[in-house]
């Protein structure tokens, strides 16, 4: 477990903290939360996908194959994807609730991001939060009101049993591997709805996320071939002279073709 302490004059007045110049801390995430407010971008370039949590459903960003590991995180810590998930944005902060429901801002203590001398500081001359961590705790707020909303549109979706099981089939050297856990619109039983159940999903805001999960699929493909080069240990091949990352074929509207994965 990550060391999380709370921001304060008290343990922070002193203290100085860095942004991060490496996504390595979000190299074991297969899949990262999305807000409604995001999906349209993220759906442009990721697979999105649903993930059961508790009850009801989440949207995520579908970033590799097997649990623990980020297909879009390079071993230099370089983010591959061309979107990055709001989720990684304020790290090393985030928000945590205190036991009488109150958010309180955090920051990981353990992120290698905490100094003594280098950095930003937390506060400002006359005691109050400085303006970037302010900043940070704006779009923090932000985020979680937007995630609400997010909740309130996949009960719309589950309601109507617009969410259904998204079986992945991965051809690999030991075999077919089926990559479980992830759920998809069921496109079928959206054309489907009446016409009072269709008003009431549009009405609830779900339409644009049903439409963009599904769009989103045609990216699945993407990570099949960012799989292999991380199996081949190619990454470094794909690299421009000037030492970029060439990933032109993310961008390919094309059929390809990785093994079987569908």
């Amino acid at each position: 477990m990550p060391d999380i302490k709370v921001v304060s004059r008290e343990s922070h007045a002193d203290k100085r903290w860095q942004r991060y110049t490496s996504y390595s801390f979000a190299d074991g995430d297969a899949v990262a939360q999305l807000v409604v407010q995001e999906l349209p971008k993220a759906a442009m370039v990721l697979p999105v996908g649903f993930v059961a949590v508790g009850d009801g459903f989440l949207p995520v960003a579908v970033q590799g194959l097997q649990p623990g590991k980020n297909l879009l995180v390079a071993a230099d810590g370089r983010w591959l994807g061309g979107y990055i998930p709001a989720a990684y944005r304020s790290y090393p902060f985030m928000l945590a609730n205190t036991e009488d429901g109150q958010q309180v801002l955090c920051f990981i203590e353990d992120s290698g991001l905490l100094s003594d001398t280098e950095g930003e500081s937390f506060f400002a001359e006359d005691g109050e939060p400085a303006q970037s961590v302010k900043d940070v705790l704006n779009f923090l707020t932000q985020v979680f009101a937007n995630r609400q909303a997010t909740q309130r549109i996949c009960e719309a979706l589950q309601k109507h049993n617009l969410i259904q099981p998204w079986p992945i089939t991965l051809q690999t050297d030991a075999g077919e591997q089926v990559v479980e856990g992830l759920h998809r619109i069921d496109e079928a039983a959206l054309n489907s709805l009446s016409a009072e159940a269709f008003d009431e999903v549009r009405q609830a805001g779900a339409l644009p996320v049903a439409y963009c999960q599904l769009l989103s699929m045609q990216h699945l493909p993407k990570l099949g071939q960012l799989a292999q080069a991380h199996a081949a240990q190619q990454l470094t091949s794909l690299e421009t002279p000037d030492g970029e990352l060439d990933l032109e074929f993310l961008n390919d509207g094309g059929t390809i073709s990785f093994g079987g994965l569908r």
